[in-house]
């Protein structure tokens, strides 16, 4: 009985280390969203830049705002972001490095609350 339970033990052990190393504790907070007003107007719309950067280890795919309400009285390069679903995409779903960043620009009476809503961690 006891090899079976040793063995079980290290299997757990293995699964444990393993989902450790795929997803290197990178969650929701790993998403940074900064948001600055450029001092740029669209007619009487100051422009704000976005600045969603990547605090995990690994690349992130897929990540997801949630900015309720959002709208822009300029053009929204939709590569950048784009509404699909109740959320928004960021960088076409495509991958962003560690430490990297991807910036866009809108512009409204106001800024809106933007916050992490998903993304996929590539370890």
């Amino acid at each position: 009985m006891a090899p079976v339970v040793n063995l079980l033990l290290f299997a757990a052990l293995l699964l444990r280390i393993s989902a450790t190393a795929d997803g290197q504790g990178c969650d929701l907070s790993s998403i940074q969203v900064q948001q600055t007003n450029t001092g740029e107007t669209v007619g009487n719309d100051p422009v704000f830049e976005v600045e969603v950067k990547n605090l995990c280890r690994c690349t992130i795919s897929s990540v997801f705002l949630r900015c309720l309400g959002f709208a822009s009285s300029m053009v929204v390069d939709p590569k950048l972001f784009r509404r699909e679903g109740t959320d928004y995409v960021v960088n076409d779903r495509k991958g962003i490095p560690s430490s990297k960043s991807v910036k866009f620009r809108y512009a409204w009476d106001r800024a809106f609350a933007m916050s992490p809503a998903s993304l996929q961690v590539n370890c």
